[in-house]
């Protein structure tokens, strides 16, 4: 079946890319979302991954299983590219007169689906892996491929890809509690200074608002 799929592919097939679409964009649309944190960005990098495939058709391996650790390759790639033409675009605004803020609703949205404090803190540790690593973390936790599924879909030995997990939860768990602790301290630290403030908390800063409340009662 699968040798079928490839043969079709190879042979740039509409219908079988249609399948193959239907099959793995899922797994793409996850792969991409994961890895940029950006509900449209990650359905460009869906339509670029398999304009992407349609291109490199030809280089499909004529045997062997499921396309999908192919297809994440590319979208790996892509999202490698998207990077780096973000950062030439950010570097281009850098010597613009900044404009105005805009919020980023991200981790409102995705704070519907899980703790929006530990998100944030496993978000944060994540960009700061080393790309490498964080590509391979993304493919074999939250893909669930296999080594030597991922090692085909980056190009690298299996040896590597197991060296880069390893390395990546490492230093990813390091990372994670590190931001948690930090993010907890700061919030302590607002709430105490919004203790602190008059009428903050339900506490009088001073005397004079006890002795008012105390006159109205003894005048009852």
């Amino acid at each position: 079946m699968e040798n079928s799929i490839r043969a079709g592919v190879r042979a740039g097939d509409a219908a079988t890319f249609g399948q193959i679409f239907e099959d793995h964009s899922g797994a793409v649309h996850r792969h991409a979302l994961r890895m940029t944190g950006d509900w449209a960005a990650a359905e460009d990098i869906v339509s670029l991954t398999f304009l992407e495939a349609w291109r490199l058709r030809e280089r499909v391996a004529p045997e062997g299983g499921s396309l999908c650790p192919w297809l994440l390759g590319i979208a790996t790639n892509v999202i490698r590219n998207t990077r780096r033409a973000a950062r030439r675009h950010r570097n281009t605004l850098a010597k613009l007169p900044p404009p105005d803020a805009t919020p980023d609703f991200a981790a409102e949205v995705a704070g519907r689906l899980v703790d929006a404090e530990q998100l944030a803190a496993a978000k944060a540790a994540l960009e700061r892996l080393r790309p490498a690593d964080r590509e391979v973390f993304a493919l074999c936790v939250w893909e669930g491929l296999d080594h030597a599924a991922v090692a085909e879909a980056l190009g690298r030995p299996v040896g590597t890809i197991r060296s880069r997990l390893s390395r990546a939860r490492a230093r990813l768990r390091e990372l994670t509690e590190r931001e948690l602790a930090t993010s907890r301290s700061e919030r302590s630290a607002r709430s105490a200074a919004l203790l602190q403030r008059p009428g903050g908390g339900g506490q009088f800063t001073d005397g004079r608002a006890l002795a008012a409340r105390s006159t109205k009662e003894t005048s009852r």
